[in-house]
């Protein structure tokens, strides 16, 4: 059994006790997060239910593990014969969350 939410603009395929990050959630470490905007839920081989764009009455429920952040990345810009550069990081914080439960 897995399914598709959308959490951050950005859509992920789960399943149960999976560990997946996700961006930012305003959530403790233990708490539970339930995830509604649902768009795809396949249960056994050959039956899946397609939202339109989401599935009704279907959620995901999940444990929050962590609150963390990612390895840097370096934002490098170069202008070549204008004396030009800028260096920049940057450091996307993130929820690691383990998927409890999926329900259609």
């Amino acid at each position: 059994m897995y399914a598709v939410i959308e959490t951050g603009g950005k859509q992920h395929k789960v399943s149960e006790g999976e560990v997946l990050k996700v961006d930012k959630l305003s959530a403790e470490p233990g708490a539970e997060v339930v995830f509604d905007k649902v768009m795809m839920v396949k249960t056994d081989g050959e039956t899946a239910k397609i939202g339109v764009p989401y599935v009704e009455h279907a959620s995901v429920k999940a444990e929050v593990v962590e609150q963390g952040k990612h390895k840097k990345i370096i934002v490098f810009k170069y202008k070549r014969k204008k004396n030009y550069q800028r260096k920049q990081g940057h450091r996307q914080e993130y929820t690691a969350v383990r998927i409890t439960s999926i329900a259609a």
